[in-house]
């Protein structure tokens, strides 16, 4: 019954590595996305205030 259960466990190992793998690589790029986008509406109020132009607000960064 023990062989049963480490067997068990191999089996199971690659799927859920395989899992973590890609969570962590989406999780990444979601994060860098989110950065990306917050840094660009700063940048963008930045030039609009240098400019003297309005805010542009669709909706609140966050």
């Amino acid at each position: 019954m023990d062989n049963f259960w480490a067997n068990a466990l191999w089996s199971l190992a690659p799927t859920v590595l395989v899992g973590l793998i890609f969570w962590m690589i989406m999780r990444s790029i979601l994060r860098a996305d989110r950065t990306e986008r917050k840094v660009y509406a700063r940048m963008e109020a930045e030039e609009r205030a240098r400019l003297g132009l309005e805010a542009h607000i669709d909706k609140p960064v966050t």
